[in-house]
């Protein structure tokens, strides 16, 4: 099954092969499953055509992958140009929601983990 571009994996239940998508996540594709009067415990290469037209049709009523991720990043782009904190935040790339930074910022510094040695090289045995 395709949606949006996207190929779902058959052996995947629909509640989690729906989070795939861009845009759709656990809770999100639980609601489309229940509204579309789905098994969220089948798998999404049983779903017959009837089942499938109407997950999709339920899908593209939502904002969902390039048209989501071009949406995002102008807002961003729009924070850096009024040069808000948070837009100057996503320029440096350190987080944006007052999480501390001394420690605990890993996900987004990058894992730098460079811990303090004597300050002594050692001697080369040659």
């Amino acid at each position: 099954m395709r949606i949006a571009g996207i190929t779902l994996e058959d052996k995947k239940q629909v509640r989690y092969g729906l989070t795939s998508v861009y845009g759709i996540g656990l809770s999100r594709s639980a609601s489309i499953a229940e509204q579309a009067q789905v098994n969220p415990m089948k798998k999404v290469g049983e779903l017959t055509e009837e089942e499938e037209k109407k997950i999709r049709a339920l899908v593209e009523k939502f904002t969902i992958e390039g048209e989501l991720r071009r949406e995002i990043s102008q807002n961003v782009k729009r924070l850096k140009d009024v040069q808000s904190y948070r837009g100057s935040r996503h320029a440096r790339n350190l987080p944006v929601h007052g999480q501390r930074t001394k420690t605990n910022s890993r996900t987004v510094r990058g894992n730098k983990r460079s811990t303090m040695a004597s300050g002594r090289r050692k001697e080369s045995k040659t």
